[in-house]
This record gives C-alpha cells, sequence and structure tokens, in this order.
C-alpha cells in the first residue's frame, strides 16, 4: 500500500490531527493508498506557501524556469513503472494507459519549458505625443489546479504545466481516487530543483471535497483556477470561482460522435471509432460515444464494430489485455444500468454487454434513439452507440444536439466535403479521418458548451494564465489642459 502526504513547501507534510483516509484498488478492494486528509487550514497552508515563493520564482530568467522543466520531463519518463504501479493500484489502469499518460505528460513538462520565452507582447501606435504604449503580459500569482483521475498524470501536469512556464507557483489539488499519482507529480517537480513552496499537492478525503475546494478556490492569493472533471461538477466550479471574480478554465464532460459519411473508408473508420470508445474503458473525456452512421454504409460498419469490439480482450489490468478495471463498482454498476435501459428500449445488443467485478467488456449498441439516456447522457464507460442517419445534414444535427462540445470526428474520402461538415460540428476540437481521442501538448486543447471554456496547450495556454497589461512610457514634461 503506498503511503501518501502532502507536500507543501517541498515537505512532505501531514494533514492535520494526522488524518488519513484510505483509497482502495477497484478490482480487489483492497487498500491501495492511505492518504494524508487535509483540513480548511492545511489546503490555506499550501496557498499560503506557494504565495511566498511567487515573487522569486516570478523573477527567475525564462532559460531558468526551462531547464528545471525540462529536467522534470526527463525525470518523470524515467518513474514510468512507479506510475504504472500507482495507476494500476488506484484506478484499474492498464500499463499501456499509464506509459502513455508519463509519454504525453512529459511532453507536455517540455512544451511548456518551450513557452518560457514565448510570453511575449507588443508595442501599440499611439495618438499621444512622447508615448510608448505596450501590452505586457506578466504572470498572474498563485493558479489552482484540480485535476482528475482517469488520465492522472497527463491531466496532472497539464493543470500546473504551464502556469509554471509563466512564472506562477501552483497548488494541485489532487484526486481522492489517486492520491499517490498525483504526488508522483509533486515529487518529480521537486526533484527537478524547484525551489520550496513553486509547486504543493493537497490530498483530500472524499467527504472533506466541497470544503477544501471552496477554501482553496476563495483564498486571496489564489488568481487562477483551473479544473478538469465532469460537467455538474465544473459548474459548481465556475459558480464559487465567480462569487470572487476570479477567472476559471474548464475541461469538463464530452459525448464525441463520429460521424462515417456514405463515401467513409469502413474499415479505417471502425478501427478509429474502436480506439476512441475502449481506450481506458471509455473513461477519457474524448471517448467515442456516438457512432453517427449514414444508413447507406450502417450495416457494414456495424458488421465490423461488432466483430472488432468481440476481439478486444478485457481482464485484470495487469495482464495482456485492451480493457482494464472501471474505475469503481459503482461506475461499473452505473454502466451496466444504462446498457440495460437501452436495450429494454429497443436497442440491439451486437457486442460486449457482460461484466465481471469492475470489468466491462466492449460494448456495441445498434439503432440508438434519443428515448434513450445512452443517446445523450455521457456513459464514461466502455459502451458506443449507433445512430443511423439519412445523409449529411441528419448526421449533424445529431452531433449538434448533444449538450457537450469537446471532441468530434469525420469520416469520408471526399476531404474537403468532410472538412465542411467538421466546420458545422459544434466541437472544441474536430479530426477528419481520425479517432476522438487525440492530444498533443502544442495543440489548443478545450470545448465549447458544456464541455467548458478555455484552452490549454502551447501559446493558447499563455492567455489563461497571464494577465494582459497596458503599460506607457511617457514624456514626463507633457503639458496638460489645466
Amino acid at each position: 500500500m503506498f503511503q501518501t502526504s502532502m507536500l507543501v513547501n517541498n515537505n512532505d507534510a501531514d494533514a492535520s490531527g494526522a488524518r488519513t483516509y484510505v483509497r482502495t484498488n477497484p478490482m480487489t478492494g483492497q487498500p491501495a493508498t492511505r492518504a494524508a486528509a487535509a483540513s480548511i487550514a492545511d489546503a490555506n497552508a499550501a496557498v499560503d506557501a506557494a504565495a511566498a515563493a511567487f515573487p522569486s520564482w516570478a523573477a527567475l530568467g525564462p532559460s531558468e524556469r526551462r531547464a528545471k522543466l525540462l529536467l522534470a520531463a526527463d525525470l518523470l519518463s524515467q518513474r514510468t513503472e512507479d506510475a504504472i504501479a500507482r495507476m494500476s493500484a488506484e484506478t484499474g489502469a492498464t500499463a499501456p494507459w499509464a506509459a502513455f499518460n508519463v509519454m504525453l505528460a512529459s511532453n507536455m513538462l517540455r512544451e511548456a519549458a518551450a513557452m518560457t520565452t514565448q510570453i511575449g507582447g507588443e508595442v501599440i501606435p499611439s495618438d499621444k505625443p512622447g508615448c510608448l504604449a505596450l501590452s505586457y503580459r506578466q504572470p498572474v500569482g498563485v493558479v489552482l489546479g484540480i485535476a482528475p483521475w482517469n488520465a492522472p498524470i497527463i491531466l496532472g501536469v497539464r493543470a500546473i504545466a504551464t502556469p509554471l512556464a509563466c512564472g506562477n507557483t501552483v497548488v494541485l489539488k489532487a484526486s481522492e481516487l489517486c492520491p499517490a499519482t498525483h504526488r508522483l507529480i509533486g515529487d518529480t517537480l521537486r526533484d527537478a530543483g524547484l525551489a520550496a513552496g513553486v509547486v504543493n499537492v493537497v490530498t483530500n478525503a472524499p467527504e472533506d471535497a466541497g470544503a477544501v475546494v471552496e477554501a482553496l478556490v476563495a483564498h486571496a492569493a489564489v488568481r487562477r483556477v483551473n479544473f478538469t472533471g465532469s460537467t455538474k461538477v465544473g459548474k459548481i466550479i465556475a459558480e464559487r470561482a465567480a462569487r470572487h471574480l476570479k477567472p476559471v478554465l474548464l475541461e469538463l464532460g464530452g459525448k464525441a460522435p463520429l460521424i462515417v459519411l456514405d463515401d467513409a473508408d469502413v474499415e479505417a473508420a471502425v478501427n478509429a471509432a474502436a480506439f476512441g470508445a475502449y481506450a481506458n474503458q471509455g473513461q477519457v473525456c474524448m471517448s467515442t460515444e456516438l457512432a453517427i452512421v449514414d444508413e447507406s454504409v450502417a450495416e457494414a460498419f456495424v458488421t465490423k464494430l461488432a466483430a472488432k469490439a468481440s476481439s478486444l480482450p478485457a481482464g485484470d489490468p495487469s495482464g495482456n489485455v485492451v480493457l482494464g478495471s472501471m474505475v469503481s463498482p459503482d461506475a461499473a454498476d452505473r454502466v451496466e444500468a444504462l446498457i440495460r435501459e437501452a436495450v429494454g428500449a429497443g436497442a440491439k445488443l451486437v457486442a460486449g454487454g457482460t461484466r465481471k467485478g469492475t470489468i466491462l467488456t466492449a460494448t456495441v449498441l445498434d439503432r440508438v434513439t434519443p428515448e434513450m439516456r445512452l443517446y445523450g447522457e455521457e456513459s464514461f464507460g466502455p459502451v458506443l452507440c449507433v445512430v443511423r442517419v439519412k445523409g449529411v445534414d441528419e448526421a449533424v444535427r445529431v452531433a449538434n444536439a448533444s449538450e457537450y462540445g469537446l471532441s468530434a470526428s469525420v469520416f469520408g474520402r471526399d476531404v474537403l466535403r468532410a472538412f465542411e461538415v467538421a466546420k458545422r460540428v459544434q466541437s472544441g476540437i474536430c479530426h477528419i479521418n481520425g479517432p476522438t481521442v487525440h492530444d498533443e501538448a502544442q495543440m489548443p486543447f478545450g470545448g465549447v458548451k458544456g464541455s467548458g471554456y478555455g484552452r490549454f496547450g502551447g501559446k493558447a495556454a499563455i492567455d489563461q494564465f497571464t494577465d494582459l497589461r497596458w503599460i506607457t512610457i511617457e514624456d514626463a514634461r507633457q503639458t496638460y489642459p489645466f
């Protein structure tokens, strides 16, 4: 069992009264991690440490910040086996998924390092004689990052990497479901030589989450908040931040559609749909949840997809499987209930639909209709729903009927036509002839509608974690009208 304390001021910090909680292995039910259960006072202490460290970190030259972030990227890469062990025990993740988390997160640190010299401004022509007008970006102070469990290394690093590159200090509020995994990120940055207080990690018991988040958001030193998680919780975070007029970057839920046009390469669409639907057991914000298929190719698509899904092994994540454990028995219960409800309402189960403990097989449901919860509700499980449509306009209408708008894809051999369809889809991300699950460190990542607002990644993230100021240098001997 992992033992995890908080990281405050580069010190291993116990919670007040030495309070702890236990995170259990979702598949075995055995203890996976014993973690510090922070109080409000503990959370405030972490922010105080970050605030105290801010002036010196912000004053550090960009090359020094870059060097430390690059070293952190290398150190994280070297800890792949540790990350695999922690993610498997805490979230039921497979080894390939955990290794991918480390690879992409390391690239995110490298991309953030590259951004340290890209925080630019401009000279703006002024009508006032003797006035040099500048737009100038500077770090904001303490940034609070709240990261989820499903891609914990990727999303934990993403929550803090660019803020650090911009000269901010950070507090990472770890997920209650993977405290040891998120603490690994803090350890890596500390070992890379970041000064005391620059990175802090707070862990808390599930029952204390609301109070701890409220305290962190309300702390006067916190100037930006970013949250990745469910739309339901994202709305709560946004409301709390709004009371304090604090900007928030939200990357929330999704119901990613994959549109298969009448001229699509069906085999390619099936392969992309399966990858997008079943990677990490469908527990990805970009997971393909709806295959919106033109009726002219629907029979071929469903037949091939059912065969593909049926071939994917599911089981103990430590074994040679594609699908590992769901994050909890409750999550498995919920997905199973959604499948049962859809089948009862007339959907055709063509693959999967079986369960053993927290292991669900890759499932395909054909002829899903708006009356079924799975048509619009995010399953966050290994379930792909097929909706048959007539023509492009109906396909776009179905795709846009969702409350979400994170990722999407369009398959068609006529790429210019597919591009026109992609432009009509209401999503922050859309891939033509590619899967809905796709992330790169340098890309502007985020959604629209119920999937949130703001963008992580590359230069787009600089806007989120700096203040844009107007500064002038003027002739002190200028004349005034009175």
